[in-house]
């Protein structure tokens, strides 16, 4: 197949933590894909503020592959940033991104591009079988299911970090600085085109993952209350349900009172009432302050992410030309 007519350039996204041991495998697989399906390509390795010798793997392979570019932060801002980072430095395109752990094999990439041919912006790769727990494979639909809510696109459920898209889909949030981020929710200000393509999802070959509960619930928290209004609307739906109840109550209780002379008789009663009421109640003030909060956190324009350092001359530009525009 002359796959390098279909994809004339390609640019790969990838962020790194603590994957020293595997980047030469996933490089040298890499190595193998890529000249079969494009002309043109490069592979962005993001160091995420590693504990291990990351960084250094990343400059010792680009200089065994001259088509790897290394970004170093600062520190550790997370997966989301990190891949954010990489798209903004991408000069192809299309682009692919994938994890670091060779979960998501590189032979999958051609799927995601055949399906992006036929006229969709982002395509996913979605598992055949996912390789996590019980528990994470549940939580997992579950955060699917509210970020495809988030992003009003009920038609998408199959998110992953596995996607290819076109690199113009980043102008949608080109000028977006907030550190509190979910790439999927900014990949719908710019489109409503999503699909879905199966893809074989493969066991970790080093280590274990990084998301645990805690995370992917804050992942969760951050695509609904820093992107959507629908968690303030279902606080005004519960407060409004609950409001007719008590009124239903009341009538139900001045009835009885009026008709038959008779009151409910009980503090078990009361109390329960007023401990649902007052519960609704905390549950519309903690929505309300997760919002308080991220207009705190956007009002300190804190940036999304700091480049520490660059091993190319491309990306050493590329970081050049950004703190200009700063400047400017």
């Amino acid at each position: 197949m002359q796959a390098s007519k279909l994809y004339p350039s390609l640019s790969i996204v990838i962020p790194v933590y603590n994957s020293q041991l595997v980047l030469p495998t996933l490089a040298e697989r890499l190595n193998q894909v890529l000249p079969q399906i494009t002309q043109q390509f490069e592979v962005i390795l993001v160091n995420d503020g590693s504990a291990d010798d990351s960084w250094i793997e990343i400059l010792r392979l680009s200089k065994e592959y001259n088509w790897i570019k290394g970004f170093s932060l600062m520190r550790n801002y997370g997966q989301h940033n990190a891949v954010l980072c990489g798209i903004r430095a991408a000069q192809n395109g299309i682009i692919v991104t994938m994890d670091d752990d060779l979960q998501h094999p590189p032979e999958e990439i051609i799927k995601l591009l055949a399906k992006l041919e036929e006229g969709f912006d982002v395509v996913y790769g979605k598992p055949e079988q996912e390789q996590h727990g019980i528990f994470r494979n549940i939580l997992s639909v579950v955060t699917k299911k509210l970020l495809a809510s988030a992003m009003g696109v009920q038609s998408i459920q199959d998110i992953s970090a596995f996607r290819a898209f076109n690199v113009k889909l980043r102008n949608a949030f080109e000028n977006f600085q907030s550190p509190n981020l979910h790439l999927d929710v900014l990949f719908s200000w710019g489109t409503t085109r999503f699909a879905s393509v199966k893809i074989n999802h493969q066991p970790r070959l080093v280590g274990k993952s990084n998301y645990t509960f805690r995370r992917l619930f804050n992942q969760v928290m951050v695509s609904l209350t820093g992107f959507s209004t629908a968690p303030l609307r279902l606080a005004s739906i519960a407060g409004f349900v609950f409001a007719l109840f008590g009124m239903f109550i009341l009538i139900y209780t001045l009835g009885r009172y009026l008709i038959f002379r008779d009151t409910l008789p009980g503090f078990t009663f009361l109390a329960s009432i007023i401990a649902l009421f007052s519960g609704v109640q905390m549950f519309a003030l903690g929505l309300i302050g997760e919002y308080i909060a991220k207009m705190f956190n956007r009002s300190m324009e804190r940036p999304a992410y700091i480049v520490r350092d660059v091993c190319n001359e491309i990306g050493e530009n590329l970081a050049i030309s950004q703190k200009v525009q700063r400047r400017k």
